[in-house]
């Protein structure tokens, strides 16, 4: 399952449970259990999908992350009472599969290398 471009209303909250459930089916089991490890919801991911930029890491892979513009659309747009929420939101990552499988997810705690 792609999961490139998604509703920004996903990005803020507004969720339905059969939209979770889809998101969640479309993970891989390891990505599900990062995610729940690492205390990511799935309405950050959603927010990393609809607003990261994306890399290749040169070995078949695509690293989602927020850059500075990024971070700046995702504020422009979000609603003023999640604001102060979004800056640990915008410190995670995902890797995708050249599908747009999410393999991983994680809290980023230095730059990523960009080739």
């Amino acid at each position: 399952m792609n999961f490139r471009r998604s509703s920004s209303a996903a990005c803020c909250g507004c969720w339905g449970i059969e939209a979770v459930r889809t998101a969640i089916d479309g993970l891989t089991r390891h990505a599900q259990a990062r995610m729940q490890q690492r205390g990511i919801p799935v309405a950050a991911l959603a927010c990393l999908l609809d607003y990261g930029r994306e890399t290749h890491d040169h070995r078949g892979s695509v690293v989602v992350y927020f850059d500075k513009a990024a971070r700046r659309r995702l504020a422009q747009e979000a609603a003023p009472g999640l604001r102060p929420a979004l800056s640990k939101i915008t410190r995670t990552y995902a890797v995708l599969s050249d599908g747009g499988e999410v393999i991983t997810v994680g809290h980023r705690f230095r730059r990523i290398a960009r080739n």
